[in-house]
């Protein structure tokens, strides 16, 4: 199935003000019955062995710096979608992400429909907040735009 980057098509002022990062990637399905949340979920589970060690090792590497491993709060129950808290949905849209010391992230997942079938798109918003977090991106970017076109890939079929 074939994932496209496209020119992310989303209110990134509403979504995540000030973010310096935008990217988007498409890919078209056939299923009628999809919709945002049911994408994102299918998008987040089950992740590629490669990919789950890098998230292993980046985990470990960031520990000492003190930043999250993943959207969740102790003591706050949280609708999530992985390890993505939830910040908005509707049947077209699901908005999840959160912040930290580094940066500030959104995973927008889009469902429209494309003639006779629909499109699923997968926008990435990013803000960072100082050196650190603008270091992070530039090393995890060639990761981030080996993962989504997998992740949607997942949900075309």
């Amino acid at each position: 199935m074939r994932v496209d980057e496209v020119t992310p098509n989303v209110d990134s002022a509403a979504l995540l003000a000030g973010a310096q990062f935008a990217d988007a990637f498409r890919i078209a399905t056939t299923r009628a019955d999809l919709d945002a949340r049911h994408a994102a979920e299918a998008m987040v589970a089950r992740q590629p062995r490669w990919f789950e060690w890098l998230v292993a090792l980046r985990n470990l590497l960031v520990a000492p710096f003190g930043l999250k491993t993943s959207g969740a709060t102790e003591g706050v129950a949280r609708d999530m979608i992985g390890i993505f808290p939830v910040v908005s949905e509707t049947p077209e849209r699901l908005v999840a992400g959160f912040n930290d010391k580094h940066l500030d992230f959104r995973l927008v997942v889009d469902i429209a429909p494309a003639g006779p079938a629909r499109s699923i798109t997968a926008t990435t918003l990013v803000l960072t907040h100082n050196w650190f977090g603008r270091a992070y991106l530039a090393v995890i970017m060639p990761f981030h735009r080996l993962i989504v076109p997998v992740m949607l890939r997942k949900v075309g079929g």
